[in-house]
């Protein structure tokens, strides 16, 4: 058994409700009880939805600081690449030998990068002696 409940609704709520009630099928008492049911879960539904909100802003916020941090490392490197492309003569096509130092040079600088990205480790971590070995 159903406990019974007394409600006041304002003339305007009670014509409406008066009309979806005289439907066929339909009751005054399903109808309220489908709507309070709808209103108590959107409750908890908005609830929910207030604690995402936190997280989400604060995801979003640290992924600005990440995509920030990309574009401060992409402005130096290119910066840097720049420079050095520009102070740096190019060797002659007969000295084999310095060629040879360079790309060697190079295999090394893709090698321990390489093992940094295969380690997990900060490669700025390592900087102060990541030219020794090159």
């Amino acid at each position: 058994m159903k406990p019974r409940h007394h409600l006041y609704l304002d003339d305007d709520l009670t014509q409406q409700l008066e009309r979806l009630g005289s439907k066929p099928g339909t009751s005054k008492s399903a109808i309220v009880s489908d709507a309070l049911r709808d209103y108590l879960n959107r409750r908890a539904t908005r609830e929910v939805d207030d604690l995402l909100k936190t997280r989400l802003d604060r995801i979003s916020t640290q992924l600005g600081r990440i995509e920030r941090n990309g574009q401060v490392l992409l402005e130096t490197l290119s910066l840097f690449v720049r420079y050095q492309l520009t102070v740096t003569a190019p060797l002659p096509d007969a000295d084999k030998a310095a060629q040879a130092v360079g790309r060697e040079r190079f295999r090394r600088f893709v090698d321990q990068v390489g093992r940094q990205l295969a380690s997990g480790r900060s490669i700025g971590a390592a900087a102060p002696d990541a030219g020794a070995g090159l």
